[in-house]
C-alpha cells in the first residue's frame, strides 16, 4: 500500500516530539501505526501538542514504507480529526511501562482492557469460543438457551442468589443442568454457552460469582461418550488458538499444552492409590484438593487428564450410580491441578431420581417441573459443564479467571 491514501482511527498510544518531526503512535484493535508530522505542517503540529494519551482520533494521509517504523510503514497525514480528548493523568498506564496491581486494573477496567496483554487474552478466548461452537455443530449439536431465573436449586445447597420475582422468590440459575437434560429429551444433542451464578464464599483465583459455562447434553449416550465429545472440543480449541492466535500467544509469551487423544483416564480409586503410595492419604469419598491434584499431576506425568468413577455421594442427585452403589459414572477433566470441566451419565429413570433427591434432603415436589417429563420417554443421556474462564487459563497462561472476565463479579466486586 505504499503511496496509498488511507484513513485510520484509534487511540493515541504515545507521542514523541523531536522538533523537526513529531511522531504520533495510533493504536487500534489490530496494532499500532506511526504517524509522522513534519515541521511545515503547523496546523497538525498544534493538534499534536493538544492530544493526550488515549484520546481518540482519525488520521487521513498517505502510506509510506519505512523499515524503521512499527510494522514497517508509517502515515504522512493530511488531516487529523480529534473525536475526544482523554483526561490526564491516566489512572492506569495502557502501555504497560508502569505496572498496576490487580485491584487497580479491575477498578480501571476499560483502560486495562486496552493493554496488549488483555486484548490478546480476549482475542484468544474468542478464537476458542468459535472453535468450540464449530466442533459441536460438526457433531450434530444445536445451540440452545435455558432460563436463568429458576424456581429451584439445580445442585442443592445454599450457594444461590435469590431474586424477587412478582411477589415470589426465585433464584439465578447455578447451572442449566435440569433444563438441558429436558432439551436433550427433545433434540438429542444440545449445547449452551451462557452465564451461571453461584453465591460461593470461595475467594480464590479460580472462582467467580458470575461465570460463563459451556454446557453439553446428549441423548442415547453415557459418560464415556460425553468424555469423547469433551476431549474433541478442547483439542479443537487448543488447535485453533495455536494456529490462529499466534500473534496473541507471542504477546503473552505462552504456548498452550500439546493434547494427544484419547486423553488419559485415571479412576478415582487409582488416584487415591497413587497418592497413598507417595505418602498422601485421602479418605474414600473425600474430594481431591488443589495440593492433591498438583501432586497427582506430577506423579502420573500428565498435564491434562480425566479422573473418572467418583464416589456417588460426592456427586449431584442426577448422576448415574454404578451397580456397586459406591461409585458413579462421572468424571472431572483436569489441567495440571485445576478442574476445568465435570460431567456424568445422568439418571433417566424417574423412581431413581425421586429416591436420590430424598436421600440428599431435597423435596421432589420442588422438582416437579423437571420430574414430570420422565414419565414420557426420557432417553439415557449424559453431559458436562465447563468453565470458560478456567479453559482460558489453559489457553492463555493467565493465573486468575478474573483476567478472562471482562467485568468480574465476586464477593468484593459489583462495579464496574
Amino acid at each position: 500500500m505504499n503511496g496509498a491514501d488511507v484513513i485510520i482511527a484509534g487511540w493515541v498510544h504515545a507521542k514523541r516530539d523531536l522538533g523537526g518531526k513529531k511522531f504520533l503512535l495510533v493504536r487500534d484493535k489490530d496494532g499500532i501505526i506511526q504517524v509522522v508530522i513534519s515541521k511545515e505542517q503547523k496546523e497538525l503540529a498544534e493538534i499534536f501538542h493538544k492530544l493526550t494519551l488515549e484520546s481518540t482520533v482519525s488520521v487521513v494521509g498517505k502510506v509510506r514504507v519505512d523499515s524503521r517504523a512499527p510494522g514497517g510503514c508509517e502515515i504522512v497525514p493530511t488531516n487529523i480529526v480529534v473525536h475526544s480528548l482523554a483526561k490526564t493523568p491516566l489512572p492506569l498506564d495502557v502501555s504497560g511501562k508502569v505496572p498496576a496491581d490487580i485491584d487497580t486494573r479491575f477498578r480501571e477496567r476499560i483502560l486495562d482492557l486496552r493493554r496488549d496483554e488483555s486484548r490478546a487474552i480476549f482475542k484468544i478466548l474468542s478464537v476458542a469460543l468459535r472453535a468450540i461452537r464449530e466442533e459441536l455443530y460438526s457433531m450434530g449439536f444445536i445451540e440452545v438457551f435455558t432460563p436463568k431465573i429458576v424456581a429451584a436449586a439445580t445442585e442443592g445447597g445454599a450457594s444461590l442468589f435469590p431474586v424477587a420475582y412478582f411477589g415470589r422468590e426465585a433464584y439465578l440459575a447455578q447451572s442449566p443442568q435440569l433444563y438441558k437434560e429436558l432439551l436433550a429429551g427433545a433434540f438429542e444433542r444440545v449445547f449452551e454457552i451462557a452465564p451461571a451464578w453461584r453465591a460461593e464464599e470461595s475467594d480464590t483465583p479460580y472462582h467467580l460469582s458470575e461465570f460463563i459455562s459451556v454446557d453439553v447434553e446428549m441423548a442415547f449416550a453415557n459418560y464415556e461418550g460425553a468424555m469423547n465429545v469433551l476431549e474433541r472440543v478442547v483439542a479443537r480449541a487448543v488447535k485453533e488458538v495455536k494456529e490462529v492466535a499466534t500473534k496473541e500467544l507471542r504477546v503473552l509469551s505462552y504456548e498452550p499444552p500439546e493434547l494427544k487423544l484419547p486423553i488419559k483416564r485415571v479412576t478415582y480409586m487409582d488416584a487415591l492409590r497413587i497418592l497413598a503410595e507417595a505418602g498422601e492419604k485421602v479418605d474414600l469419598g473425600e474430594d481431591l484438593s488443589t495440593p492433591h491434584l498438583r501432586k497427582l499431576s506430577d506423579l502420573i506425568e500428565e498435564d491434562v487428564y480425566f479422573i473418572v468413577d467418583w464416589p456417588d455421594k460426592a456427586r449431584p442427585f442426577y448422576t448415574m450410580p454404578k451397580n456397586d452403589g459406591v461409585f458413579s459414572e462421572s468424571f472431572d477433566f483436569v489441567w495440571n491441578y485445576l478442574e476445568i470441566a465435570s460431567g456424568s451419565t445422568r439418571v433417566h429413570k424417574k423412581d431413581l431420581l425421586v429416591k436420590r433427591l430424598e436421600e440428599r434432603g431435597l423435596n421432589p415436589e420442588n422438582f416437579d417441573f423437571f420430574l414430570k417429563w420422565f414419565d414420557y420417554g426420557m432417553p439415557p443421556h449424559a453431559g458436562w459443564g465447563m468453565g470458560l474462564a478456567r479453559l482460558g487459563l489453559m489457553l492463555t497462561g493467565a493465573k486468575n479467571v478474573r483476567e478472562l472476565t471482562a467485568f468480574p463479579r465476586d464477593k468484593r466486586r459489583l462495579v464496574p
